[in-house]
């Protein structure tokens, strides 16, 4: 343990972050733009912003969060922008309410654009070293010492490791490598520290799938999925108002396409065969993976009746023919993995150039943090990202945008920033993690919200931009740019309930949606509610609203078209809002409730809720738990007042 020592420190932040991925970078800039100065600590300077795994961002739930961190000031939107090889809208068949935005990014260029990006903020300064240690004034967090011998002093520490903490690489059942990633090192001693301070540590696992040489290809055949990012006229960044040209980064540069491929019934039978070498099947790793993105391994085990499995072959970037193969996770010996991909369609000459693999890592159980990320048991030390047992680069960014601004706001004396399961996925991400824990590796579905109709990837600058500017995290640009869209929206919806479409007018985009024809004109806001008929085909049949953005127009439309489904979730949103500001009492002794159930005394006992709503989310809770803790509160209240 290192006692502190405010002699020879290097250097002294408000905020040091620990650690430079996704969940780093974004917690560095929100601590930024919340007025902290900050120092940001990683092993290698130029892997700064790497996409360890798929070059990907987005798609179901994740492009919603993402439009979330770009609401509240982070990068991950605006690196997208700049490094996007392909765009895709998942979900277009089911209506906008559910559209989900998914971009293949060209991994060099997200990589420079992150760090171009975090240094334009002149109050972030980067620093290269493995943290050793944290330095603790007692039961507080101090600063960091690096194993280089540098000591920086803070007065909060972010730590996101990722699987860099005691990390360990599998291939097959033999080969195992200590690292974070493949060809990194991974970090010891400051996990050694955290158990030495009582912290629970448990090990996770997640994989990586075989990248190939696109040379070695045969394309002629496969499915080719060509990007869209010109059909959608798309943006990832609300704050875009001219395209972005620094040397080579350029926003949207030249798309790609990917190609679809399938392991079929002679691939399936060659990992049957050696299932036994997997290190997940051959007793080499025993810890828990992610459950919504299997391994190659998993999905033949696991749905033995299916004939195959769709793989994507997705372009790492401009500068390289390496492909990566997406939908075949494995920790099969290389031999074994290139006979896989040999029995492959398209990949029957195939050259590897990385072999996939399996990795563990440490993982701090998240319900030993507050609502605003902060340990329970370390004061000013937060944890943002895979470390709280999150999976995918979305869910990691906007945990370190929580983090970040409550650290920065912690050092300030100020109020916290904690956003409520009505206000945003952001929200619902840290009131599971903290609230409910996890028992594998956790992954943000639509399915996790109550609020699907009022939190949509559309609307994320509406609901979280006055939050933002609450806060002063805007400078006078971006200002500008939400003013601007929220003006277009507000217009659009003004021209909808001002103009008036004739039946004549209508008729295509009524008969297309399957409803009967118009009786006599009317109003725009009116006809837009029928199934099928969008807010633009009405505007450019009444000649009207060319000049407004696509996605302001999509806006205004989703909540003219769902506007009484809108109105029933706010008003479950403010009930849930007044039991959340029910707030339960730090020194609550809930082993003397003998009201409420022994499993409902232990669990909220183990997990401190700071507010009913919390309590509510804990799973064995009952209705009758929470009512009784209610009426505890109050004789609570009355006791105290008679006083």
């Amino acid at each position: 343990m290192a006692p502190f020592s405010p002699a020879a420190l290097e250097a002294t932040f408000d905020v040091l972050v620990i650690g430079a991925g996704h969940a780093g970078t974004e917690a560095a800039v929100a601590a930024a733009r919340a007025g902290a100065s900050v120092g940001l600590v990683t092993s290698a300077l130029e892997t700064i912003g790497q996409m360890s795994c798929n070059p990907a961002i987005g798609g179901v739930a994740k492009g919603t969060v993402v439009r979330e961190v770009d609401a509240l000031g982070g990068l991950m939107g605006r690196a997208t922008d700049l490094a996007m090889l392909q765009f895709r809208m998942l979900n277009v068949g089911k209506g906008p309410a559910v559209w989900a935005p998914r971009a293949q990014c060209d991994r060099g260029l997200y990589r420079r654009a992150v760090r171009s990006l975090l240094e334009e903020h002149a109050a972030i300064h980067t620093i290269q070293g493995t943290v050793a240690r944290l330095l603790l004034d007692g039961e507080r967090v101090a600063g960091l010492e690096t194993l280089e011998g540098r000591r920086f002093g803070a007065r909060a520490v972010v730590l996101t490791t990722g699987t860099f903490g005691r990390g360990r690489l599998h291939i097959g059942t033999t080969t195992q490598i200590a690292g974070g990633r493949a060809g990194e090192a991974a970090s010891t001693h400051l996990g050694e520290q955290l158990d030495a301070v009582g912290l629970t540590t448990l090990r996770f696992k997640t994989g990586t799938p075989p990248r190939i040489d696109g040379r070695s290809v045969h394309y002629a055949g496969l499915e080719v999925q060509p990007s869209e990012v010109d059909e959608h006229d798309w943006s990832w960044s609300a704050f875009w108002d001219t395209p972005r040209r620094d040397g080579a980064l350029t926003r949207h540069p030249a798309q790609l396409p990917c190609f679809i491929t399938h392991l079929e019934a002679a691939g399936k039978a060659i990992i049957a065969e050696h299932i036994g070498e997997s290190a997940m099947y051959g007793g080499a790793i025993g810890s828990q993976g992610p459950r919504y993105c299997p391994s190659v391994e998993d999905k033949i085990l696991k749905f033995p009746d299916a004939e195959r499995h769709q793989l994507f072959l997705e372009p790492e970037g401009h500068d390289t023919t390496e492909l990566y193969v997406n939908g075949l996770s494995t920790s099969l010996p290389a031999p074994v993995q290139l006979a896989v991909l040999r029995s492959v369609r398209g990949l029957e000459d195939v050259r590897v150039t990385r072999a996939g693999y399996a990795i563990e890592y440490d993982y701090y159980p998240p319900t030993q943090l507050d609502a605003t990320l902060q340990s329970r048991a370390i004061a000013g030390l937060w944890f943002a990202g895979q470390v709280n047992g999150t999976t995918g680069y979305e869910e990691a960014a906007g945990q370190g945008v929580i983090a970040g601004l409550n650290a920065a706001r912690w050092v300030h004396e100020r109020e916290p920033v904690v956003l409520g399961r009505e206000t945003s996925y952001l929200g619902v991400l840290v009131d599971d993690l903290v609230s409910r824990g996890v028992d594998e590796p956790y992954r943000l579905f639509t399915s996790r919200s109550e609020f699907r109709l009022t939190v949509r990837q559309d609307n994320a600058l509406a609901r979280l931009a006055p939050i933002g500017a609450s806060l002063s995290l805007y400078d006078a640009r971006e200002r500008a740019c939400i003013d601007a869209r929220f003006a277009a929206v507000r217009e659009a919806r003004a021209l909808a309930s001002s103009c008036n479409v004739t039946p004549e007018q209508a008729a295509p985009f009524v008969a297309a949606g399957g409803t009967t024809p118009l009786p006599h004109a009317q109003r725009i806001a009116e006809v837009v509610k029928r199934q099928g008929v969008t807010l633009r085909d009405l505007f450019a049949a009444a000649g009207v609203g060319e000049t407004l953005a696509r996605d302001a127009v999509i806006s205004a439309e989703l909540e003219l078209k769902y506007e009484s489904y809108v109105a029933k979730e706010q008003r479950a949103a403010a009930r849930l809002q007044a039991m959340g500001a029910l707030a339960l009492p730090a020194d609550m002794v809930y082993d003397t409730l003998r009201t409420i159930s022994v499993e409902a005394r232990q669990k909220l006992g183990a997990r401190r809720p700071a507010t009913l709503a919390q309590a509510a989310s804990i799973p064995g809770i009952s209705p009758s738990d929470l009512q009784n803790l209610a009426i505890e509160l109050e004789r609570r209240r009355r006791a105290r007042a008679a006083l």
